[in-house]
């Protein structure tokens, strides 16, 4: 059987019991609604959505969706304990048409470093971003050159540099929506996700 998630942000715990296969979804920390499809059983192809928030399915024949109580048993609980932390993500802001992080950014690598040291087998993205000054080509170069300054920060201080990795999507997903050509600050970043 083989749950894959539709939606990122949900706290799905897959709660195997004993005598019957189920599935119990939760909202995450921050109060958000994910689902879960399930696309296979025992090999055979099927397809069942579980999108019902604090919900019990039965996934053993044909699947039974039920309402649950979101107080959760301790031995749920202790369940959930055991997942790892969620995500982590940090943005970090540039001076215009450099790799140079602006003084308001630069404590957010020692919270990182902080972050990464914390979790075990912890897995690090790098992406940068520009604001639409500039050809998309240079823009596509100086991100790049962004998030890979900021992985070397972070390797600089320790940080294993196979864990991490860094990529520049130039002047794609703005964060604030504007004409090409417009110097935008709160475009020129990086996004860190620790995971």
């Amino acid at each position: 059987m083989s749950p894959a998630c539709l939606a990122p942000l949900m706290l799905a715990g897959l709660l195997v019991g004993c005598a019957t296969p189920s599935l119990t979804l939760l909202p995450s920390e921050e109060g958000k609604q994910g689902a879960v499809a399930v696309i296979e059983e025992n090999g055979v192809a099927r397809e069942t959505v579980v999108s019902e928030l604090n919900s019990r399915t039965n996934l053993s024949g044909r699947p039974r969706t039920r309402s649950v109580d979101p107080k959760l048993s301790a031995r749920q609980r202790a369940l959930l304990d055991t997942l790892p932390p969620p995500p982590v993500r940090l943005t970090l802001y540039f001076r215009e048409g450099t790799t140079q992080l602006t003084s308001e950014s630069e404590p957010g690598l020692d919270f990182l470093k902080k972050e990464i040291a914390g979790r075990p087998g912890a897995e690090v993205q790098v992406t940068g971003y520009t604001d639409t000054l500039g050809s998309d080509e240079d823009n596509d170069r100086l991100s790049q050159r962004r998030a890979e300054e900021v992985l070397a920060a972070l390797a600089d201080q320790g940080l294993d540099r196979d864990m991490m990795s860094a990529v520049g999507r130039g002047e794609r997903e703005l964060r604030v929506r504007t004409d090409d050509g417009v110097r935008e600050p709160a475009n020129r970043r990086v996004v860190v996700t620790v995971r």
